[in-house]
């Protein structure tokens, strides 16, 4: 009776035992997988800028990854403006985001200051469901140094000319450029006919912006460099490139080419392309969601005029990138919320629906040419097979851009002498480059 009654206390008390684990939620109970035996969720944050089109898309994709993801919570952390000054003070108060946007020269300087995570042994992991031959090779530009990757680009947006066909049919035009692309007669001398007559018309031809894709694929639309190499700028020296210069500069003077900084006090060059007021405007496809509002606007895009008898030549190509803050605590997390924002899927959901971008990845080009907006979208797909992200040879020097275009700036309102102007640029870009490396 007595080995009985031990027996059925022994079994008792494995009994209480086996209950207790389990009202505990197993093997280590609440210290491991939260109250009431639940995985804590890896919440990590991500951030970008973004217009309000742009940022409702970005937040639906989060919702999205979320679903797929109840292990891992991501929120999106919007900044609206001055986004590089706040990413770079908040990775060195430590409180920056876990995964974020970076422009061009942003994310050289996070490589410099090794803010941010190198990213090729994660791509190459058998895991990762992206890979570096995924992506169009044009586009890592400031990204990836010494054939290491440090970010990736979310999608692009290659810089095509857009046009008003109204404008250009009232001004007397009778082929539209892109069918003159198509047969590979768009040309210098046929951009110049145009805006002769537009400006004949009584309106502005072509609206020059003042910033490096506008002027860098004007020298490459002639087969000239603005850098060479080894990272000298050279469009002084280079015939070709000053020859493009010459271009820009004759048909500025000659009202051809307005400069963006000498139209009508609160007016872009996007508005008044909307008001049939210019003919030629130069962007990617970010213009597609404002411009396909106005139904009455009539218009289409094509490449960059070329000058060297071939159909196209390469144009410069606007990029982000998406990078993995270093000391991120949920590596793993973040990069697989990283790799699913810029993957073909990722890609698509982000772009689909008359999107403002155009895929950085292969596999995705049908985001582009649904519904036929513009008619001739198959050119942003040319345009960024051949087109080329601004060079880490000017990304990299902090202020150079800016120096550049400020003394551009001058040269077309104050109407200075071309080779003493493009003279000064070359040796003060030269001079800041050579004191930024010696430095280093």
């Amino acid at each position: 009776m007595k080995k009985v009654k031990g027996t059925l206390a022994a079994l008792a008390l494995v009994l209480a035992v086996l209950l207790q684990a389990c009202a505990s939620g197993g093997s280590g109970g609440a210290a491991e997988g939260g109250e009431g035996g639940k995985q804590e969720k890896v919440k990590i944050k991500w951030a970008t800028w973004g217009n309000p089109g742009e940022l409702t898309r970005f937040q639906d994709f989060t919702k999205e990854f979320n679903k797929k993801h109840p292990d891992i919570e991501a929120e999106l952390i919007p900044i609206p403006g001055e986004y590089e000054q706040k990413i770079l003070t908040q990775l060195s108060g430590g409180t920056a985001p876990d995964v974020f946007y970076a422009g061009d020269g942003t994310i050289v300087k996070l490589i410099e200051n090794k803010s941010i995570e190198e990213l090729t042994p994660l791509m190459q992991a058998e895991s990762s469901i992206i890979k570096e031959d995924d992506f169009f090779e044009g586009l890592w530009g400031a990204a990836k140094r010494d054939g290491k990757i440090y970010g990736v680009a979310v999608d692009n947006n290659p810089l095509i000319l857009w046009y008003n066909k109204k404008v250009l049919k009232e001004a007397g035009v009778t082929e539209m450029p892109a069918d003159l692309q198509e047969r590979g007669e768009w040309t210098w001398d046929a951009f110049k006919a145009m805006t002769d007559k537009i400006r004949e018309a009584g309106k502005y031809g072509y609206v020059l912006d003042n910033g490096w894709g506008s002027y860098h694929s004007w020298v490459t639309s002639n087969g000239g460099k603005v850098y060479n190499d080894e990272g000298k700028f050279v469009a002084y020296d280079d015939p070709k490139a000053m020859e493009a210069f010459k271009f820009l500069y004759d048909n500025v003077q000659s009202k051809n080419i307005t400069f963006s900084g000498t139209l009508p006090k609160g007016q872009g060059g996007d508005a008044m392309f909307m008001s049939n007021q210019v003919g030629f405007v130069a962007a990617g496809r970010w213009y597609l969601p404002l411009f396909k509002q106005n139904t009455g606007l009539e218009y289409d895009i094509v490449t960059w005029p070329t000058n060297t008898g071939n159909r196209i030549e390469p144009a410069g190509i606007a990029t982000a990138y998406m990078v993995m803050n270093k000391a991120t605590k949920h590596k793993e997390a973040a990069y697989t919320f990283l790799s699913e924002f810029v993957s073909r899927e990722g890609q698509i959901f982000r772009l689909q629906g008359g999107g403002n971008a155009v895929p950085s990845i292969k596999g995705a080009d049908e985001v582009v040419l649904e519904g036929n907006l513009p008619e001739h979208a198959q050119f942003f797909l040319d345009a960024r097979e051949i087109g080329y992200a601004l060079t880490p040879f000017e990304a990299g020097i902090p202020g150079l851009s800016s120096e550049i275009t400020s003394k551009f700036e001058a040269l077309w309102l104050k109407g200075g002498e071309l080779d003493a102007a493009l003279k000064e640029i070359q040796d003060m870009a030269n001079r800041m480059i050579e004191e930024y490396n010696s430095g280093k």
